[in-house]
Order: C-alpha cells, then sequence, then structure tokens
C-alpha cells in the first residue's frame, strides 16, 4: 500500500498503525483530540479509569513492541506473577496459579509508552485533525474528508482530502461509520446491544511498604451470592508506577458507587483485606473519578451481504464489552493481529475485508459469550440470551466454585478469563470431571 490511515490514536489505532506499518509506505493516524506527550490529555472518558491488561493483552503487547515490557517495569510499572496476583470470589481467595503474570500500571503510562513507539517508525505520522466523511469510489473507500482539530466535533471548518488505500476505524463508541455508510449508500452493520447499566468509580492512593507482595488484587460476586454484592464490594486494585495503588470499585444500578470519598473508603473496608487495608493505611490523591457504562455493543459486519473495500475496524468502534472484565485492551492487541494476518495472507486491500472481519469475529465473540453469561446473572439484565445459556450458566457457575478450591480447574478458568484459551476450553470433559471431583470431595 501507498497510504493507510487510522482514524484515531487511542491504544487501539496505535496497534493498527503498527501493523499497518510492515504493510504500508506512509501510516496516517488522524487523531482529533490532543492526548499528551504523557497519555493523560483529553480523549476517551474512561482512559483515567483502572485499566486491565490481560495476560494475553501483555503477550501481544510484547509481540508487537519487543522490550516494552522491561522498559514499563523500569519506569516503574510493576510486574506480577504467581501469589501477587490475587482474585477473590464471594469474599474468599482462589486457590494460585503460579504462571499467571500480570502487568500493573496505568493505562496513559502504557498508552504513552505505545505511542512513542509508533511515533518513531519512520512510516509512521501524526495529523491532529477531525474526520468528517469517508471518500469512496469504485465499490471502495479510498480516502478521508477532515478538518483541522479545533472548536468542537459538531464544527466543520475548511476541509481537505487524504487519499488511503486502506482506512482503519478506531474512533470507539463515538464512531460514525454506520452512518457515513449509509449516506453513502451502503447498509450500516447491524448492532447488538446488551443494557447492563453499570458505574464504576477509580480512586488513587499513595503506596508505600504495605502489601508487599501483592501487584493486583480482583475481588468479585460469585454463586454463593447470587452474583449480588452482599458477601464482599466487587472492586479490584492494582500497583502502578509513581508507587501509587489505583483502586476501582464497581456496581450496577442503584449500586453504582459515587465521587464521595467517605463512601468510597467505606465500601472498600467492605470489599476483601487488600482493598480493606489500603483504605486503612494509604493516604487519597486526588478526586475520585466516576463513569457510567449503560451498555455492552458490538457491530458484526460479517452479516452484511456488501461493504466497501479498503475498511475495516478495531477496538471499540467494533466491540465494547463490559468493562469490568478488563477485555478492552486485550481485544484491541488481537484484532491486530487478526489485521496482520490478513494482511500477511497477501489481501487485497482495495477488496472488502471479509476475511479479516470473520477472524476479528473470532475473537469478539469469545469476549462477548464470557461477558454476556456474566451480565446475565444480574437479574436487570434481561437478555438477549445466547444460545445454551442454561448450562452455560450453570458450569460456569460449579467451575467457579471449584477454581476457589483448586488450582488446576482455576488455571483453565482463568486461561479463559485472561483470553488465552476460547469459553468453549471450559466445557471440556476433563475440566468438567475435575471440578466434579474437587466439589464431591470439599
Amino acid at each position: 500500500m501507498k497510504r493507510a490511515v487510522v482514524l484515531g490514536g487511542s491504544i487501539a489505532g496505535l496497534y493498527a498503525a503498527r501493523v499497518l506499518s510492515d504493510h504500508a509506505d506512509e501510516v496516517v493516524v488522524l487523531e482529533a483530540d490532543d492526548l499528551g506527550e504523557d497519555g493523560t490529555g483529553r480523549g476517551a472518558p474512561q482512559r483515567q479509569q483502572l485499566h486491565a491488561l490481560l495476560s494475553m493483552g501483555h503477550t501481544h503487547l510484547e509481540r508487537w513492541f519487543p522490550g516494552i515490557t522491561g522498559e514499563l517495569v523500569a519506569g516503574g510499572a510493576r510486574l506480577g506473577t504467581g501469589p501477587e496476583v490475587q482474585f477473590y470470589v464471594d469474599g474468599a481467595l482462589k486457590a494460585p496459579v503460579p504462571e499467571l503474570r500480570m502487568l500493573g500500571a496505568s493505562r496513559p503510562f502504557i498508552e504513552s509508552r505505545v505511542r512513542r513507539r509508533v511515533m518513531a517508525l519512520p512510516q509512521v505520522r501524526f495529523l491532529h485533525g477531525r474526520a468528517h466523511d469517508l471518500l469512496f469510489g469504485d465499490g471502495r473507500v479510498r480516502g478521508v474528508r477532515y478538518s483541522a482539530a479545533d472548536g468542537t466535533p459538531d464544527t466543520e471548518g475548511p476541509t481537505s482530502e487524504l487519499d488511503a488505500d486502506l482506512v482503519v476505524d478506531a474512533m470507539g463508541r463515538a464512531s460514525r461509520l454506520g452512518t457515513w455508510l449509509l449516506r453513502a449508500g451502503w447498509e450500516q452493520p447491524p448492532q447488538r446491544r446488551m443494557r447492563i447499566d453499570l458505574g464504576y468509580a477509580t480512586a488513587v492512593f499513595r503506596r508505600g511498604d504495605e502489601l508487599p507482595d501483592t501487584v493486583v488484587a480482583h475481588a468479585s460476586p460469585g454463586p454463593a451470592s447470587g452474583y449480588q454484592p452482599t458477601l464482599s464490594e466487587p472492586g479490584a486494585m492494582v500497583a502502578v508506577e509513581d508507587d501509587r495503588w489505583m483502586v476501582v470499585l464497581a456496581g450496577y444500578t442503584d449500586h453504582r458507587p459515587g465521587r464521595d470519598p467517605a463512601d468510597f473508603l467505606a465500601r472498600m473496608r467492605r470489599c476483601v483485606p487488600p482493598l480493606h487495608e489500603v483504605a486503612d493505611r494509604c493516604a487519597l490523591l486526588g478526586d475520585i473519578q466516576t463513569f457510567h457504562f449503560p451498555e455492552s455493543r458490538r457491530r458484526d459486519v460479517t452479516r452484511l451481504r456488501r461493504f466497501p473495500g479498503g475498511l475495516v475496524a478495531v477496538g471499540d468502534s467494533l466491540a465494547s464489552v463490559n468493562p469490568i472484565y478488563g477485555q478492552g485492551l486485550t481485544l484491541a492487541a488481537l484484532q491486530a493481529s487478526c489485521l496482520s494476518a490478513y494482511l500477511r495472507a497477501g489481501a487485497a486491500p482495495h477488496a472488502p475485508a471479509w476475511d479479516y472481519f470473520r477472524r476479528a469475529a473470532v475473537v469478539v465473540d469469545a469476549a462477548w459469550q464470557l461477558s454476556a453469561t456474566a451480565d446475565l446473572a444480574q437479574p436487570h439484565v434481561n437478555g438477549p440470551y445466547p444460545r445454551g445459556y442454561r448450562f452455560a450458566r450453570w458450569a460456569v457457575d460449579k467451575l467457579t466454585e471449584a477454581s476457589v478450591l483448586d488450582s488446576g480447574v482455576n488455571q483453565a478458568f482463568m486461561d479463559v478469563v485472561h483470553m488465552r484459551r476460547h469459553p468453549k476450553a471450559l466445557t471440556r470433559p476433563q475440566v468438567l470431571a475435575r471440578a466434579a471431583r474437587v466439589l464431591a470431595t470439599r
């Protein structure tokens, strides 16, 4: 390709730009927001919330940016392994998984280092501008119409055109791709939605010598509480750069956390011991940041009969699932690897990218299946129910109970949670049989 254009310079767009640098003479990243050198500027409203980098996401981060783990750790991130990564269900600590690894760092910290790596690529340049439409011709997208990123998103100043062999939509949940396709006479991808009404809040604490052997602690409700916050508050904490703890608390409908520090600390004290200890011993830094996530969404391009060539979508513009499961950063990395596999197979960039969307759908289906099965345990979430939901719900309940007691079952469970294995791996006879033996002898 002569030129590829990526619409959006957040983490999904940065991964896409890295992949495209192997296939295009020039990659232009068009970004409307001023994200700043450290990644803390304007952008996605949830960027200041605690983000998890799942094990598979960490693997692909290192794949696309070799040596970046050492770079992040040298800058203050923490790499947690084995017992340093603790998962609790209904207040009970799950059986240890020695091979489990998680990186403790804030999203802006990770994203700023990734951005530096991408900006250093000779094929890539960043353009501060706002996309207003796609340019179509000969059955494909042939470029982008954009303006300088001044004023409000609804104010369109003088525009310019940017030709491209391939355009990547990495504009997130606010993507206008469907509108642009309709305006040009194409169908927009059907969108699946699941209303969940989740709220979460993140606070930052000064980290000292308390809990030296903890990098990640995560607490969630399970079968014993009917997946309700009665035995323990849902939340997580991660040791991040600059000697800080980032703590997130979550809740649905009327149980959504707010910005009141006293209420936040009281909730932490109703959570598992590590969060309780941080509430008692560590100083709160700054204000509490809240975010409301009304629904999970996904666009399914594979259900269309026709689609323009020269166009793909990545990140939240393709799928945005319940963030409480921490899949967002990992989905972006896996979709970038799908794009790489598609292009390395010799795909013509001007042709409809059906094979890319089929590959990406496998990843999205897995994430959606995992989050939807868990979300549907909430009484206020009323569907749509996937095929085989009742069996999946029963199996997950039993596996969750067994994972508290047995490292082998928990290993299989965490492989799926961390997106190293497809959810169907949990229904293998040997996994179910081991869980049955554990529960029978407890």
